[in-house]
């Protein structure tokens, strides 16, 4: 989440609707005023709220800058108090306005619960939100072009994720193509949740239509996910192909699949990186893990291919990874 945009974005609609007629061009050169100072448009517990929340997640982000530094036994102790940090700010939040889907939902993920407390958590919160107002579309028939609509995406999104993390492969999918058809932009990556939901059920059928709405949309996900699918099915020809374009399509994806690393919890979403990425490729494997460690002798397999596992060393050595 760009949680500083989303707050300009947020004043400056909110002023365009109290001004009342405004051009497109006009509104644009008051996103410029808000951008310089968003403070100074700040008017409603709603828009304070949100300040609240965007200035709270970015001290949680700063705080870790320094993690590498620590042993585990102070990451651990650090990050637990970072996450209180957090949430207390999501406190403050909510206090100057309740409504605030945005803080709720980053509280719950803060407490960092198991996934089956986590989805009772976020479904009751889905649950409020449904009763308080209904999701629209709008003119352009994507709920992500009205940024107070942006939140309960991410509520979906974490819904989604959450369900995939807990075994629920079914639900996570339906999920994740009710947040694709009201958003077809899926700036939050509904696509990317599927797509893994899919190779774990062995739908073909549905993961080459996904692919085939993806066309030049290559990903990380993407990539793991037809191995994986091919893998279960069996097809060890086309599992092998598979595994080499996921490796060469995605930078260290070999070391990121056979030396996954830590993942800091989405707060509240996935982090935007580069496509083809290093990071890419570790938050794929990161939200494959469950789906991995159903698939017997997967990793191993991968790890018998020398290409595979000589790529994997060869970036670990070239940064200074652990192998």
């Amino acid at each position: 989440m760009n949680g500083r945009e989303e707050l300009v974005l947020r004043c400056a609609q909110r002023r365009r609707e109290k001004i009342g007629t405004l051009s497109d061009e006009g509104f644009a050169e008051l996103c410029l005023a808000v951008r310089e100072n968003p403070s100074a448009f700040v008017d409603s517990p709603e828009q304070a709220s949100f300040a609240t929340l965007v200035g709270a997640l970015d001290a949680f982000h700063r705080a870790g800058a320094d993690d590498d530094l620590l042993d585990d036994e102070e990451f651990r102790a650090a990050r637990e108090r970072r996450l209180q940090t957090l949430s207390a700010a999501c406190d403050q939040a909510l206090s100057q306005d309740g409504g605030c889907l945005d803080a709720r939902l980053v509280q719950v993920l803060a407490a960092d619960l198991d996934p089956d407390d986590r989805l009772d958590a976020l479904l009751e919160i889905e649950a409020k939100a449904d009763a308080a107002n209904e999701l629209t579309l709008g003119s352009t028939g994507d709920a992500w072009d009205d940024v107070f609509t942006r939140p309960r995406l991410r509520l979906w999104d974490a819904i989604a994720r959450t369900c995939l993390a807990g075994g629920r492969y079914h639900m996570a999918l339906d999920v994740s193509r009710g947040l694709m058809a009201a958003s077809p932009k899926d700036q939050v990556g509904g696509r990317l949740t599927a797509a893994l939901a899919l190779a774990r059920l062995e739908d073909e059928e549905g993961f080459n239509e996904l692919d085939a709405r993806l066309a030049g949309r290559e990903n990380s996900w993407l990539n793991l996910g037809r191995t994986i699918l091919l893998y279960k099915l069996g097809r060890m020809n086309a599992a092998r192909r598979a595994l080499r374009g996921y490796g060469e399509l995605c930078e260290g994806a070999a070391y990121a699949l056979l030396r996954p690393t830590f993942v800091e919890i989405y707060l509240p979403d996935r982090p935007e990186v580069p496509a083809g990425g290093f990071e890419e490729g570790t938050f794929a494997v990161h939200e494959a893990e469950p789906i991995i460690a159903d698939v017997p002798d997967f990793i191993a397999w991968a790890d018998g291919f020398p290409w595979f596992h000589a790529a994997g060393e060869a970036y670990a050595e070239e940064h200074g990874y652990d192998w």
